[in-house]
């Protein structure tokens, strides 16, 4: 009987060792290589345009409302390089000029309007010919468009001297 036990205890034992030692190896799987996925054409042509002749070529398709005001502001500063300050805006400024714009398609002016001013005509006149003098635009996201246009709002910072910055890419204003 005891030799019986015996044997049983020795299966017992090498049945339990080569559970834990089945449990403690470790096992490599090779790795499964996934190609990356092809680019899918886009099913339209994207929007671009031109800034100048030979200038950056903007990419408008998809582009958000906000973003597409930044690129339309930084047009009117590549545009009007004489009319722009550079740096923080004045903490008294001559002029605040609130301006609708409104754009085709095609990134053409089809009117402007001043929404808010204080009757500055000088820097009211610059504006308006600051917008206008930017033109054409880079075409707007087909998203955008409302009846074939989009309107866009602006606020221009004028200092003392008459030059100014579009609000949308504009440093923060000084205190003093």
């Amino acid at each position: 009987m005891a030799r019986i036990k015996t044997k049983h205890v020795a299966w017992a034992t090498a049945g339990v060792l080569a559970g834990v030692s089945a449990g403690c190896s470790v096992t490599t799987t090779p790795p499964v290589y996934h190609p990356a996925p092809q680019p899918v054409a886009p099913s339209r042509p994207e929007s671009t345009m031109r800034s100048e002749s030979n200038g950056p070529l903007y990419r408008t398709d998809n582009m958000s409302l906000e973003r597409y005001k930044r690129v339309l502001a930084e047009r009117i500063v590549e545009q009007n390089p004489d009319r722009i300050y550079a740096g923080n805006p004045q903490a008294l400024l001559r002029s605040v000029i609130v301006m609708k714009y409104v754009i085709d398609a095609d990134g053409r002016v089809v009117s402007v309007d001043t929404v808010r001013s204080n009757g500055d005509s000088a820097t009211l006149a610059t504006a308006h010919a600051a917008i206008r003098q930017a033109a054409p635009y880079p075409a707007p996201p087909h998203q955008l468009l409302s009846h074939g246009k989009v309107e866009i709002v602006e606020t221009m910072l004028f200092n003392t001297d008459g030059r100014f910055q579009p609000r949308t890419i504009a440093q923060p204003q000084l205190t003093e």
